[in-house]
């Protein structure tokens, strides 16, 4: 214990501690020169949270020690390569580290266990609903400042958020520590910087967290103002940690750009990138360019509140409009940013398991981009309620049904690759598998919101959670599971449990699917979303049982998961080798990957997914005993 409290992580949330008083504490002192009020809500005033929380989020990177080498540089001072080879086992992933696979993995630790903090919000909340009327989040409980109702509104806000957040990060995760093996790379472009936006992101899950104690917030996790103009300061905390997180994905796409773009081996044309290579960059590029959008519409809400800024005040000239279109120029093609790496996942391990080159090579690597550049043209086809102009309606509603077309790419690709393939299925086959038939279920769910007269009627009610559920667990969280299953023995040289894997997708994958289709039916039938009691009169409470109880067996199938998981990492059959057989270079060298990924350099001289093709190599290495299949 002593080794934990010592460590980065500790000292970060130490120092956060000591900067939120801080900077609150000297808020609150001017203000009691000015003589104004220096408390209005828990112990401060709103000014003061905000300053706190942001001085928190700062003196957490420089008490991590993240930012120490740039400090050592700047005063002409060595910097170590790689400090995390001071420590061994576990403590090297809550220090400090350079090493992208140490980073990858830390910041796939952090998304599971902001999943299960979602995940519990979510079970709360949905336990509530199970029946009609109010259960136990009454309206003379109180907690954390809040009644019954006040706090389901902050629990089903901030699980949304946490899970986006969390997504995020499992993004970075697979990214952070596979880019750079399948391009022959030995570390990101800028390790340093990789380092800083994993350890920023720390900070703001904290900001986030934080919402919940500070009187939480009733807006969703859209945070819609004029709700979000005057909700209590834990919204101020929200807006805070989303802004903070958002550095964390802008920095994170910037370095896997100009890696990919300057560190592949020789002979890797664009046409020879592997395919997850392509899912990374286009994500990338949504990452780079838009997340500043959801950051500034944030950002306007908190100057209204503190400053008495009147963005979007209609009574100070202001439109709340405006804050619609700037937040979902972002949070539409942060859809994509969710999906375009899990069906890159599901796209580079198909081949591995069918055994069958990869159909349409091409088309699925332009579909990529082609995602990713009409995702910027569809975003108000979320505000056909809002009272826009409405002929803009059908311009969005054109280009949201466009968006069928490259991910319809990407599904005739798959089909005619598993045609006739021979096909196994391990577990991580079958959470590709998963993931294809769940992801289809949201795309054919989708166009119904798209088209103007249906979502007339479909916006706001459990429809649109059902479908999103699928599109992001189909396009993000089964192919996420999947790549941990799949990585998983290169990253510890052991391989996780197959009975146990196998048990969490059949246990998790009936669950949703009566989950989603029963959110979808009674949506059709006028179930709205986001409210904490509904009519006994209208009978949805046998259906509402049937999804909380689903929702406890995919709680109780990830419980499986991280003990698979983590025992594992001791006790799961030693995987030296190509245990997939796989032609991609990072399963041709051996497990766990050492700190400098490969001894020799290697070059690519033939495609990357001719399986079955006699005679066809994907790479050579400098000897002849590195040769592969």
């Amino acid at each position: 214990m002593k080794r934990f409290f010592s460590s980065a992580f500790s000292r970060g949330l130490l120092w956060q501690l000591i900067g939120t008083l801080a900077g609150a504490g000297l808020v609150t002192g001017i203000r009691a020169l000015m003589g104004l009020s220096v408390t209005d809500t828990f112990f401060f005033t709103e000014p003061a949270w905000v300053l706190g929380g942001l001085v928190g989020a700062v003196s957490y990177l420089f008490g991590s020690g993240v930012t120490a080498d740039w400090v050592k540089w700047a005063r002409g001072m060595d910097t170590p390569e790689h400090p995390e080879e001071h420590f061994s086992g576990w403590e090297k992933y809550i220090n400090v580290s350079l090493d992208h696979k140490v980073i990858g993995i830390q910041y796939t630790i952090v998304a599971l266990l902001l999943i299960s903090i979602g995940g519990l919000f979510a079970l709360i909340f949905r336990t509530e609903l199970a029946a009609s009327e109010l259960q136990f989040l009454t309206t003379d409980m109180k907690l954390f400042g809040q009644n019954g109702p006040q706090l389901y509104n902050t629990l089903m806000s901030l699980h949304g958020m946490i899970m986006i957040v969390s997504i995020l990060l499992g993004i970075a995760g697979i990214m952070n520590y596979v880019v750079p093996l399948l391009l022959g790379a030995q570390d990101m472009a800028f390790p340093r910087l990789n380092a800083f936006s994993f350890w920023i992101a720390v900070p703001a899950a904290v900001l986030l967290l934080m919402s919940l104690v500070l009187g939480g917030f009733d807006t969703g996790w859209t945070g819609y103002p004029p709700l979000s103009a005057r909700a209590p300061v834990g919204m101020q905390m929200f807006f805070m940690g989303v802004f903070v997180a958002g550095w964390s994905s802008i920095l994170g796409a910037l370095n896997v750009i100009a890696t990919v773009l300057r560190m592949r081996a020789k002979g890797m044309t664009a046409w020879r990138l592997p395919i997850f290579v392509w899912a990374s960059v286009a994500t990338s590029i949504i990452a780079l360019t838009a997340t500043q959008l959801i950051g500034l519409s944030f950002q306007l809400v908190m100057f209204q509140r503190l400053f008495g800024m009147g963005f979007f005040d209609p009574a100070k000239g202001g439109n709340p409009v405006l804050f619609q279109h700037l937040f979902w120029f972002y949070s539409h093609p942060a859809v994509y940013v969710f999906i375009l790496p899990g069906l890159g996942v599901i796209s580079e391990l198909l081949p591995v398991f069918v055994r069958k080159p990869l159909f349409g090579y091409r088309w699925i690597a332009m579909s990529s981009l082609g995602i990713a550049l009409v995702g910027f043209v569809v975003w108000a086809h979320h505000m056909f309620t809002s009272g826009m102009n409405e002929y803009l309606r059908v311009p969005f509603m054109y280009s949201t049904l466009l968006v069928a077309v490259p991910t319809g790419v990407k599904f005739f690709s798959w089909v005619a690759t598993i045609w006739k393939g021979k096909i196994s299925t391990p577990t991580p086959m079958l959470f590709v598998l998963g993931g294809i038939v769940v992801f289809l279920m949201g795309g054919l769910s989708g166009p119904p919101n798209a088209t103007v007269s249906t979502d007339l009627h479909l916006h706001d009610t459990y429809f649109i959670v059902g479908h999103f559920h699928d599109t992001i667990f189909g396009g993000f969280v089964f192919p996420f599971f999947a790549a941990i299953y799949y990585w998983f023995p290169k990253a510890t040289g052991r391989r996780m449990n197959e009975t146990l894997g196998k048990l969490h997708f059949w246990l998790m994958t009936p669950s949703f699917f009566v989950l989603t289709f029963g959110m979808m039916y009674i949506g059709l039938l006028g179930m709205r979303r986001r409210i904490v009691d509904y009519d006994p009169a209208l009978g949805f409470d046998t259906t509402h049982l049937i999804l909380t109880i689903a929702g406890y067996l995919i709680a109780t199938s990830v419980l499986v998961f991280f003990y698979n998981f983590f025992n594992s990492i001791k006790n799961g059959e030693k995987a030296d080798g190509n245990v997939w057989n796989s032609r991609s270079p990072e399963w041709q060298v051996p497990s766990p990957m050492p700190t400098h990924n490969y001894d020799q350099a290697f070059e690519v001289v033939g495609e990357p997914y001719d399986y079955g093709l006699e005679g066809s190599k994907y790479i050579e290495f400098s000897t002849s005993a590195k040769s592969k299949h």
